[in-house]
């Protein structure tokens, strides 16, 4: 039986079947509306299938052989071309991928801007590119060609939008989807960042004392001074003091705590670590106050509407509109700088009031007997230092 012609396959418009010969069961459909379609009639485990192979002309003779060849070899190493089609499908896209991954972490992400960051970034730079890849096929030269035309210009949005498509690769790979992460070694392979200056800009210390006078001197609301001296004054993130709860803190004495504490639970702290801060008699004095605001929430710094913390953007706000040029997280830097300068503590006790991990085993043993007494007269003498 002699073989297809491109030109018999154009010019045909009688509804049937055609056999292209050649031992690999391949046929093309004409239908009584003139489309034309390729099917493999092939013998799978014993049974006869049919299975198709597209439309032409999207799908060209040559390119059906091809298919049909593949198929025909699969079913001689004992595999079910359909199964492995239908396996096929069923790979998500990257952006597929990545949406599931959102929402897979959005219940666990306390941070709303980061969750919202992660997938509006993969929108912006990876979607419009790699978004309609099988997560499977996406090689290291596909996330290369997403990032190399803002690598250089936005460095810091090019690496966070990397290791987010890291992010999902490693999800993919966990899946069974893929065998390695392809987004791990492309930092290697495209050109060297320039060093950007820290966007969290900090005061020098001899400063804070003069930007909390300011603050408290504003219109602002009460709710929003307090929680802004209480955070200097406790060295934390924004987030553990905006959604402080009256049950965190223990201000009677007792033999487990010697002084005052704020207990911050392990869910809102970045390492995820229960987190103890000695509380300075400044400190108190601000808790007293913030009880005449309180709005039943449960909440020491209530937001203006009811049973709602405080905007992550309020603090930032009223330092800039103040004239300061400072990051909220910067006087945490203050703190630091302040300790390392001013006092005779070791290293290690303003590290752990940071909440940040010590590496060193030693040091970090030191740390854990010495901790909560000499804690509590760092941040009294910080609360002196500014109150001064």
């Amino acid at each position: 039986m002699s073989s297809l012609t491109v030109r018999f396959i154009q010019a045909v418009r009688e509804s049937g079947k055609y056999h292209d010969g050649g031992g690999l069961g391949l046929y093309l459909r004409v239908d009584k509306s003139g489309a034309k379609f390729w099917i493999q009639r092939i013998v799978v485990h014993g049974k006869r299938r049919e299975i198709g192979l597209g439309s032409f002309p999207t799908t060209p003779l040559a390119v059906a052989r091809e298919k049909a060849l593949e198929n025909k070899r699969m079913v001689k190493e004992g595999n079910d071309p359909i199964k492995a089609k239908q396996a096929l499908r069923a790979i998500p896209t990257f952006e597929g991928a990545a949406l599931q991954v959102y929402e897979l972490n959005r219940p666990i992400w306390t941070n709303e801007k980061h969750a919202s960051q992660f997938i509006n970034t993969l929108k912006t730079y990876a979607f419009p590119i790699i978004g309609d890849m099988k997560i499977s096929e996406i090689a290291t030269s596909d996330i290369m060609t997403v990032l190399t035309p803002f690598w250089t210009d936005k460095p810091e949005t090019a690496r966070r939008v990397r290791q987010r498509i890291g992010t999902v690769m490693k999800w993919a790979v966990a899946q069974g989807y893929r065998d390695y992460d392809p987004a791990q070694n492309v930092k290697e392979a495209l050109p060297k960042q320039k060093k950007t200056l820290n966007h969290r800009k900090a005061l020098h210390y001899s400063e804070v004392a003069g930007c909390i006078d300011a603050i408290l001197k504003s219109d602002s609301a009460l709710s929003t001074k307090l929680a802004f001296e209480f955070l200097v004054l406790t060295a934390s993130r924004s987030g553990e003091v905006r959604y402080a709860r009256w049950e965190e803190v223990s201000i009677k004495t007792s033999g487990q705590f010697p002084f005052p504490v704020w207990i911050i639970p392990a869910a809102r702290m970045k390492m995820k670590q229960e987190h103890i801060v000695p509380l300075s008699k400044r400190s108190i004095d601000i808790l007293e106050q913030a009880q005449s605001i309180s709005d039943g929430s449960g909440l020491i710094f209530p937001g203006t509407r009811l049973g709602k913390a405080l905007s992550d953007m309020t603090l930032s706000k009223l330092i800039k509109e103040l004239g300061y040029e400072a990051h909220v997280h910067g006087f945490r830097t203050s703190f630091k700088t302040w300790s390392q300068e001013q006092t005779e503590f070791h290293d290690e006790v303003s590290e752990i009031a940071l909440a940040h991990t010590i590496r060193n085993k030693a040091k970090a043993a030191y740390a854990r007997s010495n901790l909560l007494e000499k804690r509590g007269k760092l941040m009294e003498d910080w609360a002196k230092f500014l109150c001064s």
